[in-house]
């Protein structure tokens, strides 16, 4: 299984890039028992057209030009909320079935209808709107969390 987080726009260094990297490398560490690769990160410029639906459209388009055959799951507020043992299950689903899967992270503007009606999945990290930087965070830190609960760590415990 291979795991891709496609993103509009690049993580700044800071402490956004500390907090990322960490579960990043813990989530590499402990996912290589279960069988999978390290996150792959691909990252694409923010569109600098004019009106928001040509951003969100542009950006849609370089994001699935970049999915490949993997199961596509969109981050977006208006997606479905999962408890992390929700997200386990889905996301112990798609190990077990041998699919990859790539996480979308949408811009400022959020994500274009392409890339929503090509979503195997909308999920959605609550109904606020996040920054970018903290979005991929909390993503890397759920896979994270999968990966652990998958393996009876307990780190999971609340």
């Amino acid at each position: 299984m291979k795991i891709s987080i496609l993103a509009v726009g690049r993580l700044k260094s800071g402490a956004e890039q500390t907090q990322f990297n960490r579960y990043f490398d813990l989530f590499n560490a402990a996912a290589r028992n279960l069988k999978i690769s390290p996150i792959s990160v691909v990252e694409i410029a923010e569109s600098r057209s004019g009106s928001v639906e040509e951003r969100k459209d542009e950006e849609a388009e370089a994001l699935l030009a970049k999915l490949g055959s993997s199961r596509l799951v969109a981050l977006d507020e208006q997606g479905q909320m999962l408890t992390s043992y929700e997200f386990t299950a889905m996301f112990s689903r798609l190990r077990d079935e041998a699919l990859d899967v790539a996480f979308a992270i949408g811009g400022p503007d959020g994500h274009g209808e392409a890339l929503k009606q090509a979503a195997h999945f909308q999920l959605s990290l609550g109904r606020m709107t996040l920054p970018h930087g903290l979005v991929r965070i909390v993503l890397t830190e759920q896979l994270y969390r999968a990966v652990t609960i998958m393996q009876g760590h307990p780190y999971h415990r609340a």
